[in-house]
């Protein structure tokens, strides 16, 4: 599709992130502490935990406050005792959204999400209404740079599920969720360094956007994505910066 480049959507949605630095710090704490909660605190034997380390780590989160957030969870320290949330709905152009929150306030998160989805002409669904057109999937994306025939080799060969090769170039290695940090790191120790990637809900099928859309559903987003309680926000649609 013309203008559509998943390169320049990645790197554009990367330094919108940057800019909200602080507010990463704390949502890793929150999935850090909850991750330890609910499958204990050594990462070798906690997939969850290990993954959100990796984060907090490529964060330059420093330690101390790593190991905090997992005494919180394993219950050496005292700590907020935070529930998990998901809300579906839709956006600009039939879009579908979907929010995963950590609260400690399901009334207040349930208010706030609403209200923005409300705000920014989206509407919030039920429970399913939108989540069978995600898939639960961790991705490593490299630039058109990398050659495909080394990176593809190597990928299978450390157990990633498929190579997709972008109209720009660009190629993304899909994972089973659980496998992400593994294959992550079999490809670095080959040589192959990602520029972006992540355990998310990948869309099935993308709506793309353009214009005075692109731009509503971007405020819709961001208004979703500045909520305390909002862990992750994804998205079927594709805003075309072009």
């Amino acid at each position: 599709m013309a203008g559509h480049s998943k390169w320049a959507n990645i790197q554009h949605r990367k330094g919108r992130q940057d800019a909200k630095r602080g507010k990463i710090f704390t949502r890793l704490i929150k999935e850090i502490t909850i991750a330890a909660r609910l499958g204990g605190g050594d990462p070798s034997a906690n997939p969850r935990l290990r993954l959100a380390m990796d984060k907090a780590t490529d964060a330059n989160m420093p330690k101390d406050n790593i190991q905090r957030a997992i005494d919180k969870g394993t219950g050496n320290l005292e700590g907020v005792e935070y529930v998990e949330l998901r809300y579906e709905g839709y956006g600009t152009g039939g879009a579908a959204v979907m929010v995963d929150c950590l609260t400690d306030n399901k009334t207040r998160t349930v208010a706030d999400v609403r209200h923005a989805f409300t705000k920014h002409g989206g509407n919030l669904g039920t429970d399913g209404s939108v989540a069978f057109q995600f898939a639960h999937q961790g991705y490593l994306l490299f630039s058109p740079d990398v050659d495909e025939d080394s990176l593809m080799e190597a990928a299978l060969e450390a157990g990633a599920d498929d190579v997709i090769i972008q109209e720009d170039g660009s190629k993304e290695v899909i994972t089973e969720p659980y496998q992400y940090s593994s294959i992550k790191e079999a490809l670095e120790q080959a040589g192959f360094h990602a520029a972006d990637g992540e355990v998310t809900m990948r869309p099935v099928n993308e709506t793309v956007l353009e214009g005075e859309e692109a731009e509503k559903m971007q405020r819709l987003l961001d208004a979703l994505e500045d909520l305390d309680d909002v862990q992750n926000v994804y998205t079927t649609a594709v805003l075309d910066t072009e």
